[in-house]
């Protein structure tokens, strides 16, 4: 009885398990198409920053990507589109890479403001007690 028991229950798991792999195969390649055409975007991404940065500003720009990525991708994206549209002149050096990273700064930049509310629940300043 247990053996015949776990037998159906090895048969049911294996046509899950069956069900699960066909089913998840289109989302599979689907999937697969995601990651290759996000790759052909990185890869041309990259290849754009190369041929419009030089080696200083190529190098500061990877080091803001490991501390802000964010900005580094604003930055990215910006240089690729002045640059497939005609907009950067030449190679962008160092100096120049500062002057758009502070334009983005400024655009991004968060102003923080601290409120303090206090308390009015039992505010002994109402009482005339003196």
């Amino acid at each position: 009885m247990d053996d015949e028991l776990e037998a159906l229950r090895a048969k049911r798991m294996a046509e899950l398990q069956k069900e699960m792999g066909g089913g998840g195969g289109g989302m599979n390649d689907q999937q697969k198409q995601q990651e290759e055409q996000q790759q052909r975007r990185q890869d041309m991404k990259n290849s754009i920053l190369a041929q419009v940065l030089d080696q200083s500003a190529r190098a500061r720009l990877n080091s803001i990507a490991l501390v802000k990525p964010e900005k580094a991708q604003m930055v990215e994206s910006m240089l690729c589109q002045m640059a497939t549209t005609g907009q950067l002149p030449g190679r962008i050096g160092e100096e120049q890479l500062k002057g758009l990273l502070e334009q983005v700064s400024e655009k991004t930049k968060r102003t923080t403001k601290v409120t303090y509310e206090r308390r009015r629940v039992m505010d002994s300043d109402d009482d005339d007690d003196y």
